[in-house]
């Protein structure tokens, strides 16, 4: 784990609270984006924490950037009501997953875990949010989504429903009754004709064209 956040006393309260979990290791702590870009570069850590806010860098560039340098980091940021309408940025950057900094401990696990084995992660505050600003003008969205969808076969639009519930291949996999290795052959081709960069951009897809039932 990599922690990055300009003000000490959070990262030591991330630091504590993933202290109680044997599989958490963070290896380094930067105070701003480009100090983390560096580190990440030296350490290769499986996940990235990142604020928003930060002074030389702000978290949403240091995602872009971190994910160019170590392609295998697992981006998360972290951040606030009034930020996340930078969402729509961070997920063009390649962030895998969005946690607000006053949300549950385990929930802050709970993303870690799931972004380290490839899912994508939103806390459900945000996933509601983030939901009803791409859905404004609901119809003519989900019209343009199902255009979209339609280039994909049957059991493209199986996995990417899967996909788009917040599963990891290895998870659909055992769904589906599939090699893992298929299935992550299926994302990839799925990402690649949706013309979409993650996994996270693809379930906004999937609820735009109605494959994942809306609250």
């Amino acid at each position: 784990m990599l922690l990055a956040d300009d003000e000490v006393l959070v990262r030591a309260g991330i630091r504590a609270i993933l202290a109680a979990s044997p599989d958490f290791e963070v290896v380094a702590e930067a105070g701003d984006g480009r100090e983390a870009i560096e580190l990440a570069r030296g350490h290769r850590p499986d996940v990235a924490l990142l604020d928003v806010r930060m002074p030389v860098l702000d978290g949403l560039d240091a995602a872009a950037e971190m994910r160019r340098a170590v392609p295998g980091v697992a981006v998360v940021i972290l951040t606030t009501f009034s930020e996340d309408e930078y969402i729509a940025k961070a997920l063009e950057g390649g962030a895998s997953g969005f946690l607000l900094k006053s949300g549950d401990p385990y929930e802050l696990m709970a993303a870690i875990r799931a972004v380290h084995r490839g899912a994508a992660f939103l806390s459900p505050q945000i996933a509601h949010r983030l939901i009803q600003q791409v859905t404004g003008g609901r119809m003519s969205r989900r019209s343009a989504a199902r255009e979209r969808i339609a280039v994909l076969t049957p059991r493209e639009r199986e996995v990417l429903t899967l996909v788009g519930a917040g599963l990891s291949n290895a998870e659909i996999s055992a769904r589906l009754f599939l090699v893992e290795g298929t299935v992550k052959a299926y994302v990839s081709a799925i990402l690649g004709r949706l013309e979409v960069r993650n996994r996270v951009q693809a379930a906004v897809l999937a609820y735009e064209a109605g494959l994942i039932p809306h609250d």
